[in-house]
């Protein structure tokens, strides 16, 4: 029993880690990081970077745990959401694999209308919320977290407790993305940060895809278990 929930836990984990990370995307948030502060010190911006992690973690914590509760309370069935969800987060993938570099002048454009007298004071907004979370990433989490949903409490704790923990070296990952953001962006590139995204969102696409067949699969036998019996 106990390799088993360790299993589930090491795999929700993997799971979580592959799904959420590529949407969150640290890597092509830190420039606009970056431009928000701009002129801000390093001890600025290191308060900023463990702020916005913070806030992330708990906002996407909260929807991939309670989202799924939310769901039972209104009675919608979690084979559909699996569906709805992973077409979700396989649209997301699809445009991040044809995206261009002028997707990203929204959110240039929302960084810009923040001073940086403003960004300590907005360290939830815009910063968190949109810039580094935004609504199809709180989207994805609450799916993931219904992906993880198991009907025995003890294996759907140890699912849950995997995609924590996913959760928080994302967190940790976003950290030290915008704390040492000027730096890890140098070497990198143009050419790397595409590289980078593609790669992220082709593993993107496949989880989606793989999520809307979980849900389909569950509908077709609750519709042919009854007709074959």
């Amino acid at each position: 029993m106990a390799v088993e929930l360790l299993l589930a836990l090491g795999k929700s984990f993997l799971f979580v880690l592959a799904a959420l990370l590529p949407i969150l995307n640290p890597a092509a948030t830190a420039p606009i990081f970056l431009s928000l502060t701009e002129g801000a010190s390093a001890t600025t911006r290191a308060l900023l970077a463990r702020r916005i992690a913070g806030n992330m973690f708990a906002l996407m914590t909260g929807s991939m745990l309670v989202g799924s509760f939310v769901l039972d309370f209104f009675g919608i069935a979690l084979p559909i959401v699996r569906v709805g969800g992973g077409m979700i987060v396989a649209a997301n993938a699809w445009r991040l694999l044809n995206a261009s570099q002028a997707t990203d002048d929204r959110r240039t454009e929302l960084a810009e209308a923040f001073s940086h007298e403003q960004s300590l004071r907005q360290s939830f907004y815009p910063l968190t919320f949109p810039l580094s979370c935004g609504p199809g990433s709180i989207a994805a989490a609450i799916t993931v977290g219904v992906a993880l949903h198991d009907q025995r409490m003890t294996l759907s704790m140890a699912r849950m407790g995997g995609g924590v923990l996913a959760l928080l070296v994302i967190a940790g990952v976003l950290y030290l993305a915008f704390r040492y953001a000027q730096s890890l962006l140098k070497p990198l590139g143009e050419a790397g940060t595409v590289i980078f995204m593609r790669l992220s969102a082709f593993i993107l696409l496949c989880l989606g895809v793989q999520i809307v067949w979980d849900g389909a699969s569950e509908l077709l036998r609750s519709v042919l278990i009854p007709v074959g019996g």
